[in-house]
């Protein structure tokens, strides 16, 4: 395997007619990621991941997995990527472990002898003899995952994967993630359940109307809009003539029954002293945090672009 990032795309568009799906993407899916794909339904997500697997060319740029572009070596460019986008499919009729079976036999090598390996790994053995027609949704999803590991990937990609789940389906779902990330397989998760990102994900893109308005830490995206604090005293009036004759403290302001202001830790412990000192007692200090929901619909503006359902 190549020393070459996982997932290094640059420059990819995609153009249906005049309706562009995909605008100019650069993404780099780094070694040990658990990577967030993020955007509004119809924003180029699902078009993005069919062009770094080579199921749709490009209009321009390109993608390359572990340094190969599927549109220059062909299924050779898959070896150690599995995934499934939009859903896995398989045959209704046949049973769990008959459909494994297939999957096994046109992979080759000796992917029939992990057969039994993954049903445990998705906890699904004990329904394996069963027809895929009675799975749940959640046993489909979990079974797309089963055949993806047949192939031992290092790469994983997972479009949706909690998708119409109940809670305790979804739940599942993260210990899953986890438990492969855990095993070191990087993983490209994209979702819409941004709780789960925020839960599984270190690094992430969010992608709006095709192009991508930021790629980065998870943590550094969510500290970026951190760093204030809400305190509840019951002489706020009085409290806000100490915060505001104390170094370091911006933004000062009383909100309802509550004081906000901003400051760094330095000076959020020389506040306190001084609140102390002028005999104002504090019943609530809390940090302000922001969520990757909150962040995402702020950044993306709410909106769910059409551009990818049109073409």
């Amino acid at each position: 395997m190549s020393n070459a990032e996982p997932i290094e795309a640059r420059g990819l568009v995609k153009r249906y007619g005049e309706i562009v799906a995909v605008d100019h993407v650069d993404l780099t899916v780094e070694r040990g990621d658990v990577f967030g794909y993020l955007g509004p339904n119809g924003a180029g997500k699902t078009t993005s991941l069919r062009m770094l697997l080579g199921l749709i060319r490009p209009t321009e740029g390109h993608a390359r997995l572990f340094g190969r572009d599927p549109l220059d070596v062909g299924a050779r460019a898959l070896d150690g990527v599995a995934g499934f986008v939009e859903g896995p499919r398989f045959y209704p009729y046949l049973s769990g472990r008959k459909n494994l079976r297939l999957l096994a036999d046109l992979d080759g090598g000796d992917a029939r002898t992990r057969i039994e390996e993954v049903l445990e790994v998705v906890e699904l053995r004990d329904r394996a003899k069963d027809r895929v027609g009675g799975y749940s949704h959640g046993m489909r999803q979990r079974l797309g995952i089963a055949a993806s590991l047949l192939r031992e990937p290092q790469l994983l990609l997972l479009d949706e994967p909690a998708t119409g789940l109940d809670p305790a389906g979804m739940r599942d779902m993260r210990e899953l993630v986890k438990r492969l990330a855990a095993d070191g397989i990087t993983i490209l998760l994209s979702s819409h359940i941004l709780a789960e990102v925020e839960e599984l994900c270190n690094r992430v893109a969010i992608i709006r109307r095709g192009g991508i308005i930021y790629e980065g830490r998870l943590d550094e995206l969510l500290a970026s809009a951190s760093g204030g604090y809400r305190l509840r005293t019951p002489d706020l009036e009085h409290a806000r003539v100490v915060l505001l004759s104390h170094g370091g403290i911006d933004g000062v302001s009383i909100d309802g029954a509550e004081l906000r202001f901003q400051a760094d830790e330095a000076a959020l412990a020389g506040a306190t002293i001084a609140l102390g000192r002028a005999g104002i007692g504090i019943t609530a200090l809390t940090p302000q945090t922001t969520s990757l929901e909150e962040l995402f619909l702020t950044m993306t503006g709410g909106e769910s672009a059409d551009a990818e359902a049109v073409a």
